[in-house]
């Protein structure tokens, strides 16, 4: 053996034994190696001790009737508590609204999963690359190789735009990323693109679409479309690590990514999603071809995750109002802890 090859034999090991203690994250270790506790309070008093500056946590289902649970901020600035009933910015969650509105208006022959960007927008064949073979399915599912804007190094974060389109403009004629439905990537564009088709069709807003369609069947009386429609002051306020600001204030208006809601709304729309009596069955035939039955979100100062787990028949929500550094690692964790602890109670 080379000595050069002896040496690196050597170093090599050093060296990850170095990286990993310099950059793995200690307390989400520390974290990961604590039993699990016998309560989800006690799992979401330990999230705001790992550094997240709230959390709601709904659950619903087997059996029981629905709880929920909180811990740190609401306001951190004015001492307020975390609220069970805050308002919270759902972020991508609002792409499973938008997909179960596309279902009901493809049963209703209102739009068709096969007709192309191009024919419903004609004005964009020459701006976005292969417009006249991306179908409203390729968008729905992720597979049309449109760039998504939220990559662009020109989204004003600090000033988001007013107007929804605006996002648009940050990916026209650029290049595709892929060939359409050569494979999958997500874009926030892809669910903007939606948005727009549906508003064109109707002649009115997607969002009062899902007002009619979605949320007034269910109940629904604390979702909304846009943070504009509300009172701040029933809003969770959003903290990055690292930023001292606010980021409740910050309207995020692009379809797909723009809706407010509680946990326990959240919660009640994704059971009646999942459990079949939200959308009738041809709805839910189409449904189970376009989208997934769960999502994540993450905007500046909020990350949420929702989930049903049918082998325990339990919907788990969680609202974090904290993002940046190891927070959404944190906030995964804590989430998959309380999941355990749910099918670890479900056996006894």
């Amino acid at each position: 053996m080379k000595p050069t090859k002896r040496l690196l034999k050597i170093i090599i090991p050093i060296i990850a034994i170095v990286c990993i203690i310099i950059f793995t994250p200690w307390k989400v270790v520390g974290l990961w190696m604590t039993p699990l506790p016998d309560r989800v309070q006690e799992q979401v008093n330990v999230a705001v001790d790992q550094g997240l500056d709230g959390i709601i946590v709904y659950v619903d289902g087997g059996g029981h009737a629905p709880e929920l649970y909180t811990a740190g901020w609401k306001d951190r600035a004015h001492k307020m508590p975390a609220d069970p009933h805050a308002l919270f910015k759902i972020a991508s969650i609002s792409k499973l609204y938008i997909s179960a509105a596309v279902a009901k208006m493809v049963c209703n022959k209102i739009l068709s999963l096969d007709r192309t960007l191009a024919d419903y927008f004609p004005e964009l064949a020459e701006r976005i690359e292969n417009a006249d073979q991306i179908t409203l399915r390729m968008m729905l599912q992720h597979r049309s190789g449109i760039p998504d804007y939220i990559d662009s190094p020109n989204l004003p974060w600090s000033n988001l735009p007013a107007d929804a389109n605006r996002f648009l403009q940050l990916i026209l004629d650029k290049g595709a990323d892929f060939k359409p439905d050569s494979r999958y990537q997500y874009s926030n564009t892809n669910y903007l693109l939606i948005g727009n088709i549906i508003d064109k069709v109707l002649g009115y807003s997607h969002r009062e679409y899902i007002k009619k369609e979605i949320l007034n069947p269910l109940k629904l009386t604390h979702t909304y479309g846009l943070l504009s429609e509300v009172h701040l002051n029933e809003v969770m306020s959003g903290h990055y690590i690292g930023y001292d600001g606010d980021l409740k204030t910050q309207n995020y208006v692009s379809p797909g990514g723009s809706m407010v809601a509680t946990a326990s709304d959240v919660g009640i729309f994704l059971r009646a999603l999942n459990d079949g009596s939200l959308l009738n069955s041809k709805e839910q035939a189409i449904y189970s071809t376009i989208y997934k039955y769960e999502h994540t979100g993450l905007l500046p100062g909020y990350s949420s995750i929702a989930r049903y787990y049918k082998d325990i028949d339990r919907v788990v929500i969680q609202f974090v109002n904290t993002s940046g550094g190891d927070s959404w690692t944190i906030s995964e964790m804590v989430y998959n802890r309380i999941v355990r602890m749910l099918r670890k109670q479900s056996k006894k």
